[in-house]
């Protein structure tokens, strides 16, 4: 049994199997993902799991050089946005309207859905190298 990190299987196996500048997509509740993109439901009630839990989670494990996140949070979720910030400190962040953002999900590994009812709380993970 797995000690330490990320103890949920399909988590684990998508982080395991990213290589140099895959994605990966942890978002809300609502957030649509497309048909053909893995999603893997973590939600059990609002709020729970949230967002930046599960983002924490992902971290512990997962070399993350680039971020992508909707313009719109900026406005509409600065606190959110001031927590990711903090948890990926010089880390470059892109930002796109969320229309793009939502169809840029078909290009991640997963999309890992927790149970955040705010809004965009809704991010892409691009890997980095650890060497």
């Amino acid at each position: 049994m797995k000690k330490t990190g990320i103890i949920n299987s399909e988590i684990s196996y998508e982080v395991a199997n990213m290589r140099h500048m895959d994605w990966l997509s942890i978002g809300d509740a609502g957030m649509p993902v497309p048909a053909g993109t893995k999603q893997i439901d973590l939600a059990l009630a609002k709020q729970t799991p949230s967002f930046m839990e599960v983002l924490e989670n992902v971290l512990q494990e997962l070399k993350v050089q680039k971020i992508y996140l909707a313009d719109e949070i900026k406005d509409q979720n600065p606190a959110q946005l001031e927590n990711i910030k903090q948890a990926l400190p010089d880390v470059e962040i892109e930002f796109m309207p969320h229309t793009d953002l939502k169809k840029s999900l078909a290009k991640t590994h997963a999309f890992i859905r927790t149970g955040e009812m705010t809004p965009y709380s809704n991010i892409i993970l691009e890997s980095g190298v650890t060497f």
